[in-house]
């Protein structure tokens, strides 16, 4: 039994290039006790994984030369030698970026296959789970509050402002680039406000008021987003797409003072921290989803040929949701 894996071939600089990923077939040893063979049905690209790129000190390890990249991915299990996930259950996991996946049990979790099984990519997986995390424990929303999302047609951006509002947020702003992806947000998600970056500086469209700022953004987004606060506002630092590949980094904010003078609270993220949240997220969030209260759009690409493409895609904003690989 074989695995086309997709592997990280050089280091980019700036942007990433197809040159810096090769793709390898590799034989898979014989299926031991307690492992688990799982043929992959969609693979998650996401931002997070440029940083990985890099060999720079950070949160999560970097992705090793000439070696297959993870991610999350979810499929079904076609060899078993462990009596807790017999062939055909279907599975979440890290061993992305490739067709067929292997390894001890411990490391595949069961999921309910009556759901789509691409929703625990996004709505029910690190997305979903990313948004409800950094608005309850971070950005501590209370209800009524006015909340402002940038990136908010992306996937973690769009769960957050649907999420608000199912929580009890008051007005709900969010920023995107484009007239067909800031339609999205007011006539698919629900946001209140929706302002298009492309069209004007987001400073001279954002209004004043904003309680909880979610960021995903950084930059321009995050300088109107601390002029825009009201006191005691909290910034939610979940990421800052557009300063991921820059060559030299940019200044910060150029109104940091008023940080000081609010008495705002900043405070950057990441989910690896909060994953004890998971039981309180999926009693929340599957019954809205079964409901109707929340919904999601994915990007699928086809094919594991494609999935760097689909990962350049992602970075350059050409997505609409969440982006997946069908494998």
């Amino acid at each position: 039994m074989h695995s086309n894996q997709i592997h990280l071939a050089s280091r980019p600089t700036g942007w990433p290039q197809p040159e810096n990923f090769r793709t390898v077939r590799a034989e898979l040893p014989e299926l031991e006790p307690g492992k688990v063979r799982v043929r992959n049905e969609y693979i998650s690209v996401d931002p997070y994984m440029r940083g990985r790129m890099s060999d720079a000190p950070s949160y999560i390890p970097p992705f090793a030369l000439d070696a297959p990249m993870t991610g999350s991915a979810v499929g079904l299990v076609v060899a078993s030698q462990a009596e807790d996930l017999p062939e055909g259950t279907l599975v979440t996991h890290q061993q992305g970026w490739r067709d067929v996946a292997q390894g001890p049990a411990e490391e595949f979790r069961a999921v309910d296959g009556s759901l789509s099984p691409s929703a625990y990519l996004g709505i029910l997986g690190i997305t979903g789970m990313t948004a409800y995390a950094g608005l309850t424990r971070i950005g501590n929303l209370k209800p009524g509050e006015t909340v402002f999302v940038s990136g908010a047609a992306g996937a973690v951006g769009s769960a957050v402002g649907q999420i608000a509002r199912l929580l009890g947020a008051g007005k709900i702003i969010g920023s995107a680039g484009g007239p067909e992806k800031t339609a999205m947000l007011t006539d698919r998600y629900g946001f209140d406000i929706a302002l298009d970056y492309k069209a004007a500086p987001i400073a001279d469209q954002l209004p004043a008021g904003i309680d909880v700022y979610f960021d995903n953004v950084g930059g321009d987004h995050l300088e109107a987003a601390i002029g825009a606060m009201n006191r005691f506002g909290r910034l939610v630092e979940c990421g800052m797409i557009s300063q991921y590949n820059l060559e030299k980094p940019e200044a910060g904010p150029r109104n940091m003072t008023e940080i000081v003078k609010k008495s705002l609270r900043m405070e950057g993220f990441t989910l690896g921290d909060h994953l004890d949240i998971a039981p309180e997220f999926l009693g929340k969030v599957i019954p809205w989803l079964r409901e109707g209260k929340l919904v999601y759009e994915e990007t699928v690409v086809e094919g594991l040929d494609n999935a760097v493409e689909a990962f350049l895609t992602m970075m350059r904003g050409g997505n609409k949701g969440k982006m997946v690989v069908k494998v």
